[in-house]
């Protein structure tokens, strides 16, 4: 296809330039890359790379602020935690709620199963869950956040052992 260009009439011994753009190029246009959307504001997509921190999710940093308070644990209690499966579920399932008002659980335990003679129901080791929202709607920041998932899990472990908390963690002390 030849499409000219327009020659200025004042000077008629000007250069004449011409776009030509043929049919048969071979090969299909490649596609289009959009370096921004179609109403100018920029990027599509994350703001940070992902191996960033705040990439994470917030319930992917919450998981992991329960793997600290475990951690935290560990070195005193291995043996103990070998036997306990930790896990976090969003709220609480709608059995386990109480009428009275303001009363939400944190979290809970089910214990396991140390009989494995019936093939139905394997062994299995006891389970603590935790409530990720109603832990995060009590606290007011990440590292009161982080101090309430620690206390929550030194007092389902006592639960789960059988002890007191302060055995647990000598640390702790019972909310006011």
């Amino acid at each position: 296809m030849f499409c000219p260009l327009a020659v200025p009439r004042s000077n008629p011994g000007a250069i004449r330039s011409v776009a030509v753009q043929t049919g048969d190029t071979g090969s299909a246009p490649g596609p289009r890359v959009r370096r921004r959307d179609r109403h100018g504001r920029g990027l599509r997509g994350r703001l940070v790379p992902p191996g960033v921190p705040l990439y994470r999710s917030r319930a992917q940093q919450f998981d992991d602020l329960v793997l600290d308070a475990v951690a935290r644990l560990e070195p005193r209690w291995e043996t103990e935690l070998s036997g306990v499966e930790f896990a976090v579920q969003e709220v609480p399932d709608e059995d386990e709620l109480t009428d009275e008002p303001g009363s939400v659980p944190l979290a809970r335990v089910v214990p396991g199963s140390p009989d494995s003679s019936d093939p139905a129901r394997p062994a299995s080791a006891a389970r603590i869950v935790l409530y990720r929202r109603p832990l995060m709607a009590r606290a007011d920041d990440e590292d009161e956040l982080g101090e309430l998932v620690f206390d929550v899990v030194v007092e389902e472990l006592a639960q789960v052992l059988g002890l007191d908390p302060e055995t647990i963690d000598p640390g702790y002390s019972e909310p006011d």
